[in-house]
């Protein structure tokens, strides 16, 4: 199982009058009710993160644990989508990326980003859409889990 995890609006709400305190490790405090949303989604179905936020290269992997570690978030493993030297927007990187990973068929999408409204069928059915000024919230845990539960074939 994998979660394609957002950061700016999912996890940091996007709130352009005011920036988000900026933590030790160099990226911003994640709001604490999407922190507790997100362990619940990590805790009940083992699922791992894959990184699709435009932060995703700005730390190593490594640093990526940490900065989720530092926020209490414990994570089983974590990636990233590829560097994106085309300037692909959103919906485009992870078409490319489904396409590309025909194997994998149990996954989320956690995202702020309205554009994702136009992926394909099977991939709309995938994505949970929240809302930028509050960010993951117990009421899409629920949404997260039953799709993570439902084989792609099945959706």
């Amino acid at each position: 199982m994998l979660i394609l995890l957002d950061i700016d609006g999912v996890m940091v709400p996007a709130k352009s009058w005011s920036a988000p305190p900026i933590l030790e490790d160099g990226f911003a405090m994640f709001n604490a009710k999407s922190v507790k949303a997100l362990n619940e989604i990590i805790d009940k179905s083992k699922a791992d993160i894959l990184l699709t936020t435009s932060h995703k290269s700005r730390f190593s992997l490594e640093e990526w644990a940490v900065i989720f570690k530092n926020r209490g978030i414990s994570i089983n493993n974590i990636d990233r989508l590829p560097q994106n030297h085309h300037h692909l927007n959103r919906l485009e990187e992870i078409t490319n990326w489904y396409t590309s990973n025909d194997k994998i068929d149990n996954f989320v999408i956690i995202d702020d980003d309205t554009s994702l409204n136009g992926l394909s069928g099977y991939l709309k059915t995938r994505l949970v859409l929240t809302k930028p000024l509050i960010g993951l919230t117990s009421s899409h845990v629920q949404d997260s889990l039953r799709i993570l539960n439902t084989p792609l074939e099945l959706v």
